[in-house]
């Protein structure tokens, strides 16, 4: 069973492009400050608590993102995100915004981060403290070999409404 974290958020002004929609580089803004609420939130980590206490921090190695229909000025998005794949120094997740009823999927992203010594910058093992905390909430896709292209096309036919 998936375990899934969600949160909600309203797009503002100063973050939308001449047309109101959310800005194309706002999205990874808007992605990545909910999955540290939804950390903080539900599993109690502060990602900047643990990497000032250990000296150990994610950093982004990779983005794939779709944009299927746009979020516009002063909508309420619900934004979800699951934990794809924990790896020895790498973690997938896949972050999905979504409109209020969540029948409309307005972006898919998954990022991979690599676990980093923030002394020496080199990527680190995660330790077998980090393994027994995330290990649980690992939502692998039913097919292990299930590509970005493939997850998207799962998602949407379901639940796109125009282009952007």
């Amino acid at each position: 069973m998936a375990i899934v974290f969600e949160s909600k958020v309203l797009v503002r002004f100063p973050d939308c492009d001449p047309f109101r929609h959310l800005n194309n580089a706002r999205y990874l803004d808007y992605f990545m400050n909910a999955r540290e609420d939804h950390l903080k939130q539900n599993m109690g980590f502060d990602v900047y608590a643990s990497a000032k206490e250990q000296g150990l921090g994610w950093v982004v190695s990779g983005h794939q993102i779709a944009y299927l229909n746009p979020a516009v000025l002063m909508e309420t998005v619900i934004i979800d995100s699951s934990l794809l794949e924990f790896r020895e120094r790498d973690a997938l997740v896949e972050m999905r915004m979504w409109d209020e009823p969540k029948k409309v999927l307005k972006a898919l992203l998954w990022s991979r981060f690599a676990l980093i010594d923030l002394n020496t910058g080199k990527s680190v093992p995660h330790s077998p403290e980090l393994r027994a905390r995330f290990a649980p909430v690992e939502s692998r896709l039913a097919e292990p070999d299930t590509s970005f292209e493939r997850r998207l096309a799962a998602l949407r036919p379901r639940t796109v409404t125009g282009s952007r």
